[in-house]
């Protein structure tokens, strides 16, 4: 079945139970309007939590990256390597 065809009939299903609704007299809030607007505030949010997600992965990339990299070095020279981390944590320079 085509999307358009099934977005269409969903909205009229919609439309036929705000109607309903609101000959019953208990809301007019309920319409294609509402709920699309609904959607897509949703939509927005998790937009914004996917975003904070990518934040924090980067973030953990780069501590890993940083982590192989000190790794790599403190193998290749141990004592330069362990000589910079106790001058760093002293706050000596050099």
């Amino acid at each position: 079945m085509n999307t358009q065809i099934m977005m269409d009939k969903a909205l009229s299903g919609l439309d036929l139970i705000g109607g309903r609704l609101e000959k019953l007299g208990i809301t007019d809030d309920f319409n294609r309007h509402t709920v699309l607007a609904y959607v897509l505030a949703e939509q927005k949010h998790l937009e914004g939590e996917l975003d904070s997600l990518r934040a924090r992965l980067d973030q953990k990339k780069v501590s890993v990256q940083r982590a192989r990299t000190f790794i790599s070095q403190a193998a290749r020279h141990p004592f330069k390597t362990t000589s910079d981390t106790v001058r760093n944590f002293l706050g000596r320079k050099g």
